[in-house]
């Protein structure tokens, strides 16, 4: 770990809420607020997140599976995502979700009107705001935690929410 975390605190919550309230606070309820109130379908929601665990490297993040009314995308996802662009597990909207994840992570100056095109045949333009909010806070905070070395204790939903102190 690259921060000092004092005896008997959790990482996370020290981390996120206590070192910097007024901006940690905020991070995580941007992190959490990603998860309730998605409207894009698991599959594709997925599709990106997974992309974007896979380029941060973050463990956590690539064992997390959302969960929605009980169901989670099928073993062996996270395998086609990693091979999506030949992968036949996936329909277009969710291949353009990992496509757009990873261009997104590593080449967001390559996003050319062809790529567009295709997005906005498959995508509403709510939905493309809503997955590049998403895909934005999957990859600034999955980095985050790997460079402050909180890489394998993400903060995703179910996880308390750091609160300041005091």
């Amino acid at each position: 770990m690259n921060i000092d975390i004092p005896e008997g605190k959790g990482a996370i919550a020290y981390v996120w809420g206590e070192m910097v309230p007024g901006i940690g606070v905020a991070a995580s309820n941007f992190s959490l607020a990603v998860y309730a109130h998605t409207t894009l379908g698991l599959r594709e929601f997925e599709a990106a997140r997974l992309r974007i665990a896979q380029i941060n490297g973050c463990v956590f993040c690539l064992d997390w599976r959302t969960e929605r009314d009980g169901q989670k995308v099928e073993e062996g996802f996270a395998d086609a995502v990693t091979g999506w662009r030949t992968t036949d597990a996936f329909d277009d909207r969710t291949r353009l979700a990992a496509e757009y994840a990873e261009r997104y992570a590593l080449d967001h100056h390559g996003l050319d009107d062809e790529f567009w095109t295709r997005m906005t045949t498959h995508y509403s333009q709510l939905e493309i705001v809503e997955l590049s909010m998403s895909i934005g806070s999957w990859l600034a905070f999955g980095r985050l935690n790997h460079v402050l070395g909180l890489d394998t204790m993400c903060v995703l939903p179910g996880a308390e929410v750091p609160r300041a102190a005091g």
